[in-house]
C-alpha cells in the first residue's frame, strides 16, 4: 500500500497524505481510506474542521480513570462519580469497549474495573503488564466489596484472566462470579447484543 502511495495515483499530495494517514486505522484499507477522503473533501468547511477538532480535544484530554482505568477526560469517569452505584460490586473487563457494551445493556448497577489486556504467556503478557495489581488494590481490605464480576472475554486468554483472578480473590474473602454461558465461546462482549450481555449477568455463577 505504502508503494502504491509513493507512486501516486493522480492525487495531490495532501490528499495522498491524508489516505495514508486514515489508512493507518485498523480495519482501514487504502481503498475505504481514499473513499473516506473523498467524502471529507466534499463536505463542509465547518464539518472537516469540527472533525479536526474533535480529534484533538480526544488525543489531549481523555485519559484513564484514577478509580476503575476506563476512558474519562476527568480524574474519574462518570460512573466512579455517580453516588448511585452499588460501590460495592465490581464488574471486570479486559477493555474500554467491553464497559460500553455492558452499559448498553442496563442491567448493571455497579462499579467497573478495566484491565487493559488479558493474561496471555505465550505473547508474553502477564499479571503486571494489566491493571491485575491495582483490581487487588481495589478490594483489599478495608474496602468492603461483596462481589466482583469476572467479564473477561470467552476466549481461552479471557478464561486464564478470569481463573486467575479468582484464586487471587479467594483469600480476601471476596466472592467471584463469572457471566453465565449465553455468551458464545470465544467472543467478545463488545459485539453481544444487549439482550444476551442482560442475560449472563443475570445468571453469573460462582467461581
Amino acid at each position: 500500500m505504502a508503494e502504491n502511495l509513493k507512486r501516486g495515483d493522480g492525487l495531490p499530495p495532501a490528499m495522498t497524505r491524508l489516505v495514508k494517514e486514515l489508512s493507518r486505522l485498523p480495519g482501514i484499507g487504502e481503498k475505504t481510506a481514499s473513499r473516506l477522503a473523498f467524502n471529507l473533501l466534499n463536505r463542509p468547511r465547518d464539518q472537516v474542521i469540527a472533525l479536526a477538532e474533535s480529534l484533538l480535544e480526544m488525543k489531549e484530554r481523555v485519559g484513564l480513570c484514577s478509580e476503575c482505568f476506563a476512558l474519562s477526560d476527568n480524574p474519574k469517569c462518570q460512573i466512579c462519580e455517580d453516588p448511585a452505584r452499588e460501590r460495592d460490586l465490581i464488574c471486570v473487563v479486559e477493555g474500554p469497549a467491553d464497559l460500553m457494551a455492558l452499559e448498553r445493556a442496563r442491567s448493571f448497577g455497579g462499579l467497573y474495573h478495566v484491565l487493559h489486556g488479558a493474561l496471555s504467556p505465550l505473547d508474553g503478557i502477564g499479571p503486571d503488564d494489566i491493571k491485575m495489581t491495582e483490581l487487588l488494590t481495589r478490594v483489599s481490605p478495608p474496602a468492603t466489596v461483596r462481589e466482583v464480576i469476572i467479564a473477561t472475554n470467552a476466549t481461552v486468554e479471557g478464561e486464564a484472566t478470569a481463573l486467575y483472578i479468582a484464586r487471587a480473590l479467594k483469600p480476601l474473602g471476596v466472592k467471584a462470579t463469572r457471566l453465565a454461558r449465553g455468551l458464545p465461546a470465544g467472543g467478545d462482549l463488545e459485539y453481544s447484543d444487549s439482550a444476551t450481555l442482560a442475560s449472563a449477568l443475570t445468571g453469573r455463577r460462582e467461581l
